[in-house]
This record gives structure tokens, sequence and C-alpha cells, in this order.
């Protein structure tokens, strides 16, 4: 028959599959978006001239990308989905605007060569992304290593590259070719394996004597960064620079108390010899269920 009776059970099977959401999946992956429309927002701002309002722009952005993970997280909204939207805005975010902004504030006076400085921040920016998306279903990963990033992270990336911009207009003088080594020496952080603090299992439980010089704390940097934006911007910039080679000093403490805790039980007491047993041929073959043999597994 080429048309059908229908069948309006399998019309009511079809509507079942399409569940409702819940409200703590969508929260996070609309802080998302506002992260998304302020990074593009801040593309238009560099194209106008206003690198003020931009560079605002891309901190605001990478504020809320701090946000939302953690509200997935608390709400227990995780999802494929929303991990995909925000490598995306992450690349376009932290990857493509700043290289634009740094393109129209000077690195286009190099021509050619300030554009291929973008363009390298750009790709070092995806690849960076790309190999934590692979890197975060790792298995064999220790629980240590979830304190560390593999390379710069891509939030701090896009604030650090734009240090010049920072000292342009605290006054000093537009420095187009140092610009130029300095962003390719940030795309070089961004893909490099060196190990970076990431602070995620921070703040998971706060004493209580602590919560109000936190709040204290919290409070002065919002009114230091509004007040004086291009000094704490330059000021946390060079002390997050200078702060990656304690980074790489834990990291390798880690890894060698982990090497020395795993020695000793790899190495087992001298027993009485055991009474040695006819070798048995391995069965390549399988069961006959058709599965992998249990050695290939």
């Amino acid at each position: 028959m080429i048309f059908p009776p229908l069948d309006p059970d399998r019309l009511e099977a079809r509507r079942r599959r399409f569940r409702a959401i819940p409200v703590r999946v969508l929260a996070p992956n609309l802080v998302t978006l506002l992260s998304l429309c302020a990074g593009l927002t801040a593309i238009r701002l560099a194209v106008e001239g206003r690198l003020e309002w931009a560079l605002g722009a891309i901190v605001f952005a990478a504020i809320l990308d701090g946000v939302d993970g953690r509200l997935a997280r608390l709400l227990k909204g995780a999802s494929k989905f929303g991990a995909e939207l925000d490598s995306l805005a992450d690349f376009v975010n932290f990857g493509v605007v700043p290289g634009l902004i740094l393109y129209f504030w000077g690195l286009n006076e190099l021509r050619g060569a300030g554009w291929i400085a973008a363009l390298v921040f750009a790709i070092c920016m995806s690849l960076r992304l790309a190999r934590f998306n692979v890197m975060a279903d790792d298995p064999n990963k220790p629980i240590w290593a979830g304190n560390f990033f593999t390379g710069v992270p891509a939030p701090a990336g896009a604030i650090i590259v734009m240090l010049p911009i920072y000292l342009n207009l605290l006054g000093t003088p537009k420095l187009s070719y140092l610009a130029f080594v300095y962003t390719l020496f940030v795309s070089f952080l961004l893909v490099s394996t060196l190990p970076v603090f990431s602070g995620k299992r921070i703040g998971k439980r706060v004493p209580p004597e602590m919560v109000l010089p936190i709040f204290v704390v919290v409070v002065l940097f919002v009114a230091l960064l509004v007040s004086y934006p291009w000094e704490v911007l330059t000021i946390g910039t060079v002390l997050y620079l200078a702060a990656l080679p304690l980074g790489w000093f834990s990291y390798r403490n880690h890894k060698r108390k982990d090497a020395a805790a795993t020695s000793p039980s790899q190495t087992s007491p001298a027993g009485p010899p055991e009474t040695s047993s006819p070798p048995v041929a391995p069965n390549l073959q399988g069961s006959g269920s058709g599965e992998r043999p249990e050695r290939l597994n």
C-alpha cells in the first residue's frame, strides 16, 4: 500500500519523544548566549573606534563564561548541547574578537604581518579549545590533575593578550612591533602543555569566618575595576604571567608524589616460589558469542 491509513497511536508515540526541558538546563545556556552577545558587540565597538567599551565587553564576557559553567554544576543542568555552545562562544569571544580588536587598534599598521598575528591567535585559541574538549573525557587522568589546565585557558588568554592596549590607554606609546611579538607569545601559551592552575576546586565550601572578608574583597575588587580599569587589568595581567611558573612547579610536585605512591605498590615482597603450570594456548578466536578476547580488550 502506497498511502497507509493514518495511525493515531503512532503520532502519539512520536510526540512523546520530545520531552519538556527543565528550566535548570536552559539557565546556563542563556548565560552563555549573553556572553556571546557581549563578544559580538565588542566587534562593533572596536570597528567604531570605541576600544574602551570593546575591552569592557570582553571582560564582561569572560565573567559570564566563568558563571555559566558553575551555574550548570550548581543546578545540575549540564548537557552536551550546553558544552558545545560554550565551546563555540569561547572561540568567538576569546579567539576571534581579541584578535580583531588588536588588529583595529595597532596591528593594522604592520599590514600583512599584523593580520597574521591576529590570525595565529584565533587559530591557536581554536586548537586549545579542541584539545580541552578531547582531554575532558580522559578516564585515566588522576584526580589532582583536575586542578590544572593544559595551557593558558581561553578567557585568561583573551584578557592577557590585550596588555599592549591597556598600556597604551595608560599613556605609553603604541608599539605595534612589540604587540606583534607579544601576541605570538600568548598564542604559544594557549597551545603549550604548560600546567596552569584551574581554580575549579576552589570555592565549593567557604568557612563561616571567611564569608564577610570574601564579600569585602569582591566588592573592593569590583570597585577598583570600575574606577581604575586599565591599571587593574595591567597589574592583573603581569601578576598572572609571573605566576605561571608556580603552576608548573606544583604540577611537577604532584606528579612526583603520585609516582612515589604507585612505585611501592608495584613491588611485591618475595614469597615462596609458585609451582609452574603448563602453558595454555591463548584463545584468539573468542567465545562462541562473537565477543573480543579479554586480552585484546
